[in-house]
């Protein structure tokens, strides 16, 4: 959904489409949501304009229907790198400490 030029520098040059569409498939977070083990968090910056929040939106979708468990940290007002302030910076930290300690 967001920026094709760039899974397309990673996927090889699919020769006809039903290549090109298994190569989309292969790259794609939300067809592999349910292969996520662990905990996993995720952020997005709600004014991202590099990604799209709609991408982000479709990964928690897939990982809910899976019935997968993650944290999902929408950063309101914050674009691009939005968990590299203050507030996600602690919440990384907090979800580190709860996920990995014994």
């Amino acid at each position: 959904m967001d920026k094709i030029w760039w899974n397309e520098q990673w996927m090889g040059n699919p020769a006809s489409s039903d290549e090109a569409m298994a190569a989309y498939v292969a790259c794609s977070n939300v067809e592999h949501a349910h292969r996520v083990e662990g905990d996993l968090l995720l952020f997005v910056g709600e004014l991202d304009q590099n990604v799209d929040p709609a991408s982000t939106a479709q990964v928690v979708g897939a990982l809910q229907k899976a019935g997968k468990r993650f944290t999902f940290m929408p950063l309101i007002g914050r674009g691009h790198g939005a968990a590299e302030g203050d507030y996600g910076r602690r919440m990384r930290m907090r979800f580190f400490v709860e996920t990995l300690s014994p």
